[in-house]
């Protein structure tokens, strides 16, 4: 969680700190819960890049601890207030068509057999339940790593790289150091997505869910198109606690749907490669050949062709009017637009506006300090002369 002039003026900020969140980025993921309900009958995730922990920290309360948040919370506490009105109208005498039964999440209910795995390149303090790995998900090794730590029985010389228990959601929230060119950061950060969904390729269970940080651009749709292979749906959420002025958003994929024959492998990091177009021209072999209407099969080149339209003007000329086109041409302008969704209700603070703090506000430390920032030996050379504003000595 930094301390930056702009994180202090930050509601979220402050509000993390006063709730006992490691970092703001903790009501990104509870919005998003909030929308697409992630946490249903989830109990095995995997948190990538999950330092310093507040994703993870959210997966050990609601999952572990059994605590709600958000949509949930609120509906426990109407059901409370409902349930008290009941209580009133009883004992006033009054009739009750129902019998008074009491709300089914109003006391913590944690889950059994929860697993939860979270890993990133930079150590993570201890979370209750959390299983931690320092690892580089954009390393072909860091993949068995994972496997082993979800099933410890599993033989670590397998060369098999899919999950024997698969989980049920993977979260990444992973972004590189960007470096200002907006589309260089662009393509990092989709290189390190393709990197989590490699991993998720090999955990994931059918019917499972994914998301992942992602960074809008001019040519992120293709993104989207790909992502739609393995999954039934795919949207782009943007929380109301991510700044408007930022370029991040949230790729949440719902339903994951494997190609008939798909095995992931790490010879093929992105998925099914160069194999694809053999899939996909495989999976056309299969189906029943119908011609389309309005087109006509050569038979000796085998492509479809419009049927010659007879055009006949005032005179009684005939003309022929025939378009050499093929049967993919007419449908190459057609594209899949991912959903976009606003989560967060619109009462929440707006991560970009300024509060003003009530005069006995007091400012609290965060709760976790960076364990090992990159920068940490930037500032002990900044320290070790002089400090930012060091003293320069007068020429005599």
């Amino acid at each position: 969680m930094g301390k930056s002039s702009k994180d202090k003026r930050d509601a979220y900020y402050r509000l993390a700190k006063e709730q006992g969140w490691r970092a703001r980025s903790a009501f990104k993921l509870l919005q998003l819960d909030q929308e697409f309900n992630l946490f249903e009958g989830v109990t095995r995730v995997v948190d990538l890049c999950a330092a310093p922990g507040s994703w993870s920290q959210v997966l050990s309360r609601v999952l572990i601890k059994g605590e709600s948040f958000g949509r949930c919370a609120w509906q426990d506490r109407e059901a409370k207030f409902r349930q008290q009105m009941l209580n009133i109208m009883s004992t006033d005498g009054q009739n009750v068509s129902s019998p008074v039964s009491p709300p089914q999440s109003q006391q913590p209910s944690p889950r059994s057999d929860v697993k939860i795995v979270a890993i990133d390149l930079q150590p993570i303090s201890p979370l209750p339940g959390i299983i931690t790995l320092r690892a580089d998900i954009t390393h072909p090794a860091t993949v068995p790593l994972l496997l082993n730590a979800l099933d410890p029985a599993r033989d670590p010389s397998a060369a098999d790289h899919q999950a024997s228990h698969p989980v049920d959601l993977v979260l990444s929230d992973g972004a590189p150091d960007v470096t200002g060119l907006h589309d260089l950061d662009i393509y990092v950060q989709s290189q390190l997505l393709f990197a989590a969904l490699n991993l998720a390729l090999c955990v994931l269970k059918p019917g499972g869910k994914f998301v992942a940080k992602i960074f809008r651009g001019r040519n992120v749709d293709l993104l989207y198109a790909q992502l739609r292979i393995f999954f039934r749906s795919v949207y782009v959420a943007k929380p109301r606690s991510s700044r408007a002025s930022s370029v991040e958003a949230f790729i949440v994929c719902i339903d994951f749907r494997p190609p008939a024959g798909f095995r992931a492998s790490l010879e093929e990091p992105l998925g099914v490669g160069s194999v694809l177009d053999e899939m996909l021209k495989e999976r056309a072999a299969q189906q029943p050949v119908t011609a389309p209407p309005g087109y006509l099969q050569d038979e000796q080149t085998g492509a479809w062709n419009v049927y010659p339209q007879k055009v006949e003007d005032a005179d009684g000329i005939v003309d022929l009017d025939v378009e050499d086109l093929t049967v993919d041409e007419p449908a190459k302008d057609v594209r899949w637009i991912a959903p976009f969704v606003a989560c967060g209700d619109l009462s929440a603070f707006d991560s970009d506006a300024s509060y003003k703090l009530p005069d006995d506000h007091v400012s609290l430390d965060p709760i976790q300090p960076p364990t090992a920032p990159p920068y940490k030996r930037a500032i002990e050379l900044k320290r070790a002369n002089g400090g930012v504003y060091k003293k320069v000595s007068a020429k005599g």
